[in-house]
């Protein structure tokens, strides 16, 4: 599944051709990708007819759009969802599910194509988030150059050169228990340090869990673990603080590199906004190489099994730990 790279690359996208377009236009071509909306299909279509995206929003794996309604719409892109931006006389996708007509100078259209249909679109409440501050990562980069023709939307400024805050501190309730992701300026790095030397469990399993830091998902843990020389089942709580820290910093650091490259692709599912893939897969070092030379001391990759999935890791620079 997709992880946060993967999913702000497409944030980014939506945000340079979306903020201040107006939905003029809404069609289910199958109702399963909305099922997550309870209320129906017809109220899907209503709540979304006429309403204008002020901003697009992620944090860890989710994402979603700010309606001027007060409501979100929240995409899931699941294990092949994916939003496309197209025009509108191109030919339909052959797994096109939910298509939004947009007005405001883009000329294009929203699509959300879905093979094998895990992910979904629900308009949903928003509210305040428990901390005061921004829902996640929204606005649209200082850098980007924005498309003839379409307005000058605001650009968002954060503390982090190249990342950018919502204003309100809004987030959608499915959302609300997720934790701030490794890309957040708001993220208190130290304080999550603390948290995991609290927690009596493995490495990885920790970096795993959404409520304790999101969007860092198989992929990404195994590469950060790589770069930290740790083993996935290393105890947090016997590790020390500046330790921790540099496990946060390489997650950090491995994910914006791999954002600078457009995600990871290993198949044709994953894209971006206009259906280009990712090249970060030629950069990985340690996540499906079981068998080939560790980049740092040429001693083979291993995989092992974890959590009902693989972890790869290199068994001299990250030695398991002792009594496991």
């Amino acid at each position: 599944m997709p992880e946060l790279p993967e999913v702000e690359v497409v944030r980014r996208g939506l945000a340079r051709w979306m903020i201040g377009t107006t939905i003029d236009q809404v069609e289910v071509l199958h109702p399963r990708p909305v099922r997550r909306h309870e209320a129906g299909i017809d109220d899907f279509v209503a709540r979304l007819n006429g309403v204008t995206v002020t901003d697009v929003v992620r944090r860890g794996k989710f994402l979603w759009l700010t309606l001027d309604s007060g409501e979100a719409l929240m995409a899931h892109l699941g294990m092949s969802g994916q939003l496309l931006l197209e025009a509108p006389d191109a030919p339909d996708e052959k797994h096109l599910r939910v298509r939004l007509g947009l007005q405001g100078g883009t000329g294009r259209e929203l699509r959300f194509v879905d093979q094998r249909m895990f992910g979904g679109l629900a308009v949903v409440e928003m509210i305040k988030t428990t901390d005061g501050g921004p829902g996640g990562l929204g606005g649209v980069p200082d850098d980007a150059e924005i498309p003839p023709g379409r307005p000058e939307p605001a650009r968002g400024e954060g503390p982090v050169e190249g990342e950018y805050s919502a204003e309100e501190a809004l987030i959608p309730v499915p959302v609300a228990h997720i934790a701030r992701d490794a890309l957040d300026p708001a993220l208190d790095v130290d304080l999550l340090a603390a948290r995991l030397k609290r927690r009596e469990t493995g490495l990885k399993r920790a970096l795993l869990d959404q409520t304790l830091i999101s969007g860092i998902g198989n992929i990404y843990a195994d590469e950060a673990l790589w770069r930290a020389r740790l083993h996935y089942e290393r105890p947090t709580h016997k590790l020390n603080r500046p330790t921790l820290n540099r496990i946060l910093a390489d997650a950090q650091n491995v994910m914006r590199e791999a954002l600078a490259q457009g995600g990871t692709s290993f198949d044709s599912l994953y894209v971006d906004v206009n259906g280009q893939s990712g090249y970060f897969e030629r950069g990985l070092d340690a996540y499906g190489r079981e068998g080939e030379a560790c980049h740092r001391c040429g001693t083979q990759i291993r995989r092992e099994t974890f959590m009902n999935r693989s972890s790869f890791f290199c068994p001299k620079c990250q030695p398991k730990p002792r009594g496991s």
